[in-house]
């Protein structure tokens, strides 16, 4: 299975610098994530990205004379995308939709929005694009275009100890947490049941405990009302480190695949958005951003329009 929807939203859990005592006590409902981690440093500087005349040249007439390209973003989902404690959304996605932006000559207005209602909105004309942990898939090739910009793959976390001894190959029967929307959801609806149902094992219940935001999945394992979540690998990671050890990952990163940034089918700003993200890569930033968020492991080389595999 791969990250959200694959949200894969690939990665881990962020929780809110305000809700990190609620999560840690395992009491309320987290809205946001905390900005701090081991492996990031969210207050170092990226460099100044200036348009190239050429790129700017691709934004479409509309686009370009309204000066502005609106991002949808869920901002659930650290170190990718979250609020700090100043409420302002943050994180590698964000950094990468300002950089774009100011490739092609424009600005970046980040909205917050809910995960599974981006892509809609985007049909809808709500939104120009979004960068919210989007795993490229040939499903959602279908209906938006994908530019790819990184990589990441499912995790599992449990409590730490494991105390329900979780072997993330066999989720048959336990209360598995996800947010709603993503590539884990979907799996555990197409893959995980039906294959417990045809070995003659309960399937997950519900087809998983979902929630809306990232951080209240990271709550309902930390409180003990799951016993397992699935996001994608980067947010796992950062889950645990933000609810101080109180989890640990089992198993291995699975299904990794590339995130895309999503813009309407066929949409003339794609080839833009495309040669910006591929200028940041070569021009130094792309790296800078990575690395302010500690998730340069996730670095690809090569940016395509709709890229997936699967």
């Amino acid at each position: 299975m791969t990250a959200r929807t694959k949200r894969n939203r690939l990665i881990t859990a962020g929780v809110v610098a305000a809700s990190v005592s609620l999560v840690l006590t395992g009491c309320g409902s987290s809205k946001s994530s905390s900005g701090s981690s081991t492996g990031a440093n969210p207050s170092a500087s990226v460099p100044a990205v200036t348009a190239d005349p050429a790129l700017a040249a691709l934004v479409p007439a509309d686009v370009k004379s309204a000066g502005k390209v609106v991002v949808a973003t869920d901002a659930s989902y650290a170190p990718n995308e979250f609020k700090d404690d100043k409420s302002a959304i943050v994180g590698m996605d964000v950094d990468m939709a300002n950089a774009i932006a100011k490739k092609l000559g424009l600005t970046a207005d980040v909205q917050n929005a809910t995960f599974d209602a981006i892509i809609p909105g985007i049909a809808g004309n709500k939104y120009t694009m979004s960068l919210s942990s989007f795993t490229d898939t040939k499903e959602r090739e279908a209906s938006v275009d994908m530019v790819t910009y990184f990589s990441a793959g499912t995790s599992a976390a449990v409590k730490k100890g494991n105390p329900d001894k979780i072997d993330p190959n066999d989720l048959c029967g336990k209360k598995v947490a996800v947010q709603t929307g993503t590539t884990q959801a979907k799996e555990i609806t197409d893959t995980i049941n039906p294959a417990c149902v045809k070995a003659g094992k309960p399937p997950v219940p519900n087809d998983g405990d979902k929630f809306d935001l990232q951080t209240d999945v990271t709550q309902a394992l930390v409180s003990g009302r799951d016993q397992v979540m699935l996001a994608d690998s980067p947010v796992v990671d950062y889950a645990i480190k933000q609810t101080n050890g109180q989890l640990e990952k089992v198993g291995t990163v699975t299904d990794t695949a590339p995130y895309g940034v999503v813009l309407q089918k066929d949409s003339p700003l794609s080839k833009a958005v495309q040669g910006a993200v591929q200028s940041l890569m070569a021009d130094g930033t792309y790296k800078a951003i990575l690395e302010k968020w500690g998730v340069q492991a996730g670095a690809i080389d090569t940016s395509v329009v709709n890229g997936a595999t699967s």
